[in-house]
């Protein structure tokens, strides 16, 4: 098969894209509608990913700009595939799947989505806070199985407000985190790089004594060598046996085996996590705990979010093309906390 055949869009004209992610119908017309996109999931194709990317590098007019997702590792021998990049659009917010120094060196453009899921982030992150206090999943497993009337009311939850709430990584969703659970009353503490002069919450330089002093931990970091497990067996035991923590950062800021010993052997109270070390396995010790929340990495997703990410995402890449600066560029010191 031709890669030609597998061209999005007609007009020659047009600048051509290389789209590495899934995306619906309604982002991909849109893509079409602006660019020469070829597409790794277009019907028909069944190329391996780097085949495919080798392939669209030997193009008459090879594409300048991708499109990817978290699941797509852009490294060194990756950008050899594809010598003729200079953008790269990741619609995710993490990026730690992209080698941002060997992007660089080589002139590759980075972007990523902004703040396109922030606020639909530290909801979720919220939501999952209150769901494992209150037991909201496990006292709605218990009505389903019809235990209320034959067994009783089932245990009592704990309250949100006035918990003191330690956020691990004060950026974007991070610093709405914390806005949205002052309204609820809660004390919030911080560890991140460094303090943060914009903000009045009491800064802590290690999240081990963050976690000794408090209820909730919220992992809201990027993961790079300084943040992978972050959260680990001491600091878990600081957060103590009243302790809940919530992740929606990255599997790998916690030490996934660490945290099931600790949920196992009662030395913190809950978790609600969004992401996991090794997704989309999750430990199946965790599937039995009533106190633990789980969800498949969907924080970001909304429908709002979905629509906000395409415009988004058109827009880093029409700025790239017609040589204005990136909505939203991301570089080599991005990844620290």
């Amino acid at each position: 098969m031709k890669l030609a055949t597998l061209a999005s869009g007609g007009g020659e004209t047009k600048p051509h894209v290389l789209l590495l992610r899934p995306v619906d119908a309604p982002f991909a017309a849109a893509l079409r509608d602006r660019f020469h996109v070829l597409d790794l999931y277009a019907p028909g194709q069944a190329l391996p990913a780097l085949a495919f990317v080798a392939a669209a590098a030997a193009v008459p007019e090879p594409p300048r700009a991708m499109v990817i997702w978290g699941g797509v590792r852009v490294d060194a021998s990756f950008l050899d595939a594809a010598p003729s990049l200079r953008c790269v659009v990741s619609t995710a917010a993490g990026l730690d799947h992209i080698d941002l120094a060997e992007c660089a060196r080589r002139g590759v453009a980075v972007a990523n989505s902004g703040e396109v899921y922030s606020a639909d982030v530290a909801d979720y992150a919220v939501g999952l806070l209150l769901d494992v206090l209150r037991r909201v999943s496990a006292s709605e497993r218990y009505v389903r199985r019809g235990s209320w009337p034959a067994q009783g009311d089932y245990p009592l939850g704990s309250k949100l407000g006035g918990k003191r709430v330690g956020i691990i990584g004060l950026g974007n969703i991070g610093s709405r985190v914390a806005k949205r659970l002052e309204a609820f009353g809660c004390v919030i503490h911080y560890n991140s790089r460094k303090p943060k002069d914009s903000v009045s919450y009491k800064y802590f330089p290690n999240v081990h004594d963050l976690a000794a002093e408090s209820n909730v931990l919220v992992v809201a970091c990027a993961l790079n060598k300084a943040t992978l497990h972050i959260v680990n067996k001491d600091v878990l035991e600081a957060l103590g046996k009243d302790g809940v923590v919530v992740n929606i950062g990255r599997g790998a800021n916690i030490d996934e085996a660490e945290l099931v010993i600790a949920l196992r052997e009662g030395k913190i109270a809950g978790a609600g996590l969004d992401v996991f070390e090794h997704e989309p396995k999750v430990p199946a010790e965790l599937f039995t705990m009533e106190n633990v929340v789980l969800s498949r990495h969907v924080a970001v997703l909304t429908e709002e979010s979905r629509s906000d990410l395409c415009l988004h995402t058109i827009g880093n890449l029409e700025a790239f093309f017609s040589g204005q600066p990136l909505l939203t560029p991301v570089h080599a010191d991005s990844l620290a906390q």
